[in-house]
């Protein structure tokens, strides 16, 4: 398969800095031999480019959004990217960086791809808007800005309107949700596994529900977005949100394996790597362990 790796050093929508350095820790460390192991042919693009901004101007945009300007021209600039990627037969495969860059993934290949599903593998839900994010981190809304619902300015990067419709949008090992969240979930009846179902019912449970929905559906479009603090925070250290209680290793291979196997993921992020707070490269090690896997099944 020809794939294109695009970087997204972008920190400003966690405001945790760190993250950007994940692109290139990766590079460093051997991403292109994985895809070459599998005999994908991978073309790095390099990075999107992310404009420095100092931090006394991060609520220059927005009263409440940091850094707003920056993380919609990052968006902008990706979504270009992946929908140019999409376009030219290849498979578009984003590394970050922060999540706010879901948004421009999602936007890029939505407008490529028809009647788009995306899959969001986060222990964050990641649709909060303006009005209920407690902390005004942009990397916690890129999900209901694709679904349309949000500040204008992010759910109109590059072209105006929702990307994906709700009812194919779904969320799986979330377990660190906002009430604003909570509420949006009941409101659009969204699809969501949380880590606690994942755990009682089991991921073979939760992976047959969710491929017999996106079969019934006729879905062959998939949007992949994965999280690495979907995994316990034990596991990942060098992550700007762990969270407790997580999904183990094995879990997350099969969600992730499964999802893969479908052969209907076209475009895909992996993001949130910390490489600056990690520990002895836990989180480095075991997201390169991650990625063998990814293209072991793309």
């Amino acid at each position: 398969m020809k794939i294109n790796l695009i970087g997204v050093p972008i920190f400003y929508g966690c405001d945790n800095k760190g993250v950007e350095f994940g692109p290139d820790t990766l590079r460093e460390n051997g991403i292109d031999n994985i895809a070459k192991k599998y005999g994908h042919e991978l073309c790095d693009l390099g990075n999107i480019i992310v404009p420095k901004v100092e931090e006394s101007h991060k609520y220059v945009a927005h009263e409440t959004m940091k850094y707003l300007d920056t993380v919609t021209k990052v968006n902008e600039d990706l979504a270009n990217e992946v929908y140019n990627s999409l376009n030219s037969g290849v498979f578009p495969f984003i590394v970050g960086g922060d999540h706010s860059l879901g948004l421009g993934s999602v936007s890029g290949a939505s407008k490529y791809l028809d009647d788009i599903s995306v899959i969001w593998v986060d222990a964050h839900g990641d649709i909060n808007t303006d009005t209920t994010s407690p902390s005004g981190n942009v990397h916690g809304m890129p999900l209901s800005a694709a679904m349309g619902i949000g500040h204008e300015n992010l759910t109109n990067i590059f072209y105006k309107g929702r990307k994906v419709n709700p009812e194919n949008v779904y969320i799986i090992g979330a377990r660190d949700l906002d009430k604003g969240e909570k509420d949006l979930i009941c409101e659009l009846g969204l699809n969501v596994w949380s880590t606690e179902h994942i755990k009682k019912n089991g991921a073979e449970s939760v992976i047959k529900e969710l491929i017999q929905i996106l079969n019934n559906k006729g879905s062959k479009n998939i949007h992949l977005s994965f999280d690495i603090d979907a995994l316990d925070s034990m596991l990942v250290p060098g992550t700007g949100t762990p969270v407790s209680n997580g999904l183990s290793i094995v879990e997350v291979k099969y969600i992730l394996m499964s999802i893969l196997d479908t052969k209907h993921v076209k475009s895909m992020d992996f993001v949130e790597l910390n490489p600056k707070i990690d520990k002895d490269n836990k989180t480095l090690e075991l997201s390169l362990e991650m990625i063998d896997l990814i293209f072991s099944h793309i």
